[in-house]
């Protein structure tokens, strides 16, 4: 693991010093994998079906425990496991010396102070971990992985992206949080989600779609979740 990271000014946040204190306990990042219940294997196929191959490079921006990047690593040159929980990247390192994989760096950085090396990657992904930063910061970190990215580069991602009115704001979120499990061992319970809505930050799909235009990015896919909480978007960036 390494730490790869710029020198940020000082009115930037210090996005490791608030990686979120259940991130670094040693026993949340165990049970994380099945509260998360991430399969991995649709979003591999969307990047496959997008181009990755072996010749690509792909950053994981939020890997956590490197549900993506240890599936990835297989089909590809290069991935960067990239996120600010020390806790998550060693189960990462570790999952990926258990399984062989000796092309995935583990970068303890974030979205605003992740120092790209090498070649521009092919890809970046992130899944909900976007939401750590407000509005402002998540334009400002969508210029910086448009710098990581080649010329017709691909960013795919997923968040939490409401794609409603502010006047269905109540119903749209009531209804997301009457489905939240009620066993913590079965998901994120609905004092979970709320603590979330309360304290991250969440945002609606008419602000992030034009952040990511000014960012230099053109939409080529979207997919809203029937719930209208959640949304995947598959972005290329201009030649």
């Amino acid at each position: 693991m390494t730490d790869s990271t710029t020198v940020s000014p000082a009115w930037y946040p210090d996005e490791l010093a608030h990686a979120g204190p259940e991130h670094l306990d040693q026993d949340y990042v165990a049970q994380y994998d099945r509260k998360a219940g991430t399969d991995p294997s649709e979003e591999l196929h969307n990047l496959q079906r997008l181009g990755l191959s072996m010749s690509s490079t792909l950053i994981d921006l939020g890997a956590g425990t490197g549900t993506m990047a240890l599936a990835a690593a297989p089909y590809c040159r290069r991935v960067v496991a990239v996120d600010v929980s020390p806790a998550m990247l060693a189960a990462l390192q570790q999952r990926a010396q258990e399984l062989g994989l000796t092309n995935v760096e583990c970068v303890r950085a974030g979205f605003l102070t992740y120092q790209h090396t090498g070649p521009k990657a092919d890809f970046v992904y992130s899944r909900h971990a976007l939401h750590q930063l407000s509005d402002f910061w998540k334009a400002v970190a969508l210029r910086r992985i448009a710098a990581i990215l080649g010329p017709g580069g691909t960013f795919r991602v997923r968040d939490l992206f409401l794609s409603c009115a502010l006047s269905e704001v109540d119903t749209v979120v009531e209804a997301w949080l009457a489905n939240a499990p009620a066993d913590s061992h079965q998901g994120w319970p609905r004092e979970e989600l709320e603590t979330h809505l309360r304290e991250e930050h969440a945002t609606f799909t008419w602000l992030f779609e034009p952040m990511l235009a000014q960012a230099g990015f053109t939409i080529s896919e979207a997919t809203y979740t029937p719930s209208r909480t959640h949304t995947s978007y598959t972005c290329v960036l201009a030649s």
